[in-house]
């Protein structure tokens, strides 16, 4: 079914596909952080330590803001739609489990503590951006009355409001927010030997499979990983063919940051090693 038929007019469509686009960035990059995660804490703990703290701040910087401007600008049109008043109200429980998991994280005595309740998180959020997308997104884009393209207008200017904010408060705090702790482990970076940097054995190089993730969260996934990755350290990356766009992609994205060393060259699978310069 094409998009167009969900909306009332050709920029509420556009303003549909920009919605579910960047939901697939949110999932991709909390699907790659927690991938990350899992095999790190089996793998190599203390790398483990710097991914879970970055996946915390993530959800801070993120995820629970871009829950948060959901329910001031979204939610309320939505509800007051008698065929979605109780679906916008199962959404908004939905969005107190999540902050339920990102308070359980952030309270986790150490990664392995935190795996658990870090992949609810991610199954909890994949649900909930689909029915978003498949229910709530389209009944507001084909409704006459109800501009999506404005809405989703006041939803960005809350989130950049909300974000401006929060720096400002960082800066005159004098305790290390979130984000803060991140940039400083990826400045950081080093690793003793541990982290897989050619201090250890390649079997302590965490590994990313992204051989079953959907196609539409593939790329978003690995960019979410390699953005858990401190600098000094490295990823395999295991893919079901040559992934030479999304190389491109990480290329233009992040020019020079990270070395590509092929593992193994198909036929079924491909395996990359990227380190973070």
């Amino acid at each position: 079914m094409s998009v167009l038929t969900l909306a009332s007019a050709p920029e509420e469509a556009t303003a549909l596909e920009g919605a579910e686009a960047h939901h697939a960035r949110l999932a991709g990059e909390l699907a790659g952080r927690v991938k990350l995660l899992l095999t790190a804490v089996d793998r190599d703990p203390s790398a483990a330590e710097k991914i879970h703290a970055g996946l915390v701040a993530f959800c801070d910087r993120s995820l629970l803001p871009h829950a948060a401007a959901e329910e001031a600008a979204l939610y309320p049109v939505a509800h007051g739609m008698p065929e979605a008043r109780l679906l916008i109200e199962s959404l908004i429980g939905e969005h107190r489990r999540l902050t339920a998991l990102v308070d359980a994280l952030r309270a986790a005595p150490g990664p392995a503590g935190a795996a658990a309740d870090a992949r609810a998180l991610q199954v909890l959020f994949e649900e909930h951006v689909a029915k978003e997308n498949g229910l709530v997104l389209p009944l507001l884009a084909m409704t006459p009355e109800i501009s999506l393209a404005a809405l989703l207008a006041d939803m960005h200017h809350r989130l950049a409001n909300d974000t401006g904010n929060r720096g400002a408060q960082e800066d005159q705090d004098t305790e290390e927010g979130p984000d803060m702790r991140e940039a400083q482990i990826e400045e950081t970076g080093g690793c003793g030997g541990g982290c897989g940097c050619g201090g250890a054995e390649q079997t302590a190089v965490p590994e990313l499979d992204v051989t079953e993730v959907p196609h539409a969260l593939r790329h978003a996934t690995v960019f979410g990983a390699l953005d858990a990755v401190p600098a000094g350290t490295a990823m395999v990356l295991v893919a079901p063919h040559d992934p030479v766009p999304l190389l491109a992609q990480i290329e233009q994205r992040s020019p020079g940051a990270f070395a590509v060393e092929y593992l193994e060259r198909g036929p079924e699978t491909w395996r990359l090693r990227l380190s973070h310069r």
